[in-house]
């Protein structure tokens, strides 16, 4: 089975474009959408968040183990070129485990956070 992802409105159109490359679905929030509704959509589609937006870095507010995963891309400036190599470090290695992990990805490498109820 192909993982989903549901990319928010800052993510560029090319690691849109890159994922599908790879086999996976990926589609965008709506646009103008608040964190609130793509958290909920995340959840209610079964789609891994991948986002450039730190709140969703907020284990409180958006608690890692209620998601199919985050991934929050931190490549700083960013160049399209150095989050599509993040975020290929990130598929290569964690495979499909992704489910109730927040995943923070720069240009060195990833960190994985976990946090249970």
């Amino acid at each position: 089975m192909s993982l989903r992802f549901l990319l928010d409105e800052n993510v560029l159109l090319s690691v849109k474009k890159f994922l599908e490359s790879k086999g996976y679905h990926a589609v965008y929030v709506p646009k103008g959408a608040k964190d609130s509704e793509v958290a909920k959509i995340a959840k209610n589609t079964n789609s891994i968040l991948l986002t450039r937006d730190s709140d969703f870095a907020n284990t409180l507010m958006y608690p890692p183990h209620e998601f199919p995963g985050i991934i929050l891309l931190k490549t700083h400036p960013p160049v399209p070129k150095d989050m599509i190599e993040s975020l290929e470090f990130v598929l290569e290695n964690l495979k499909e485990e992704f489910k109730g992990k927040l995943i923070i990805a720069t240009k060195e490498g990833f960190k994985v956070i976990e946090v249970w109820s």
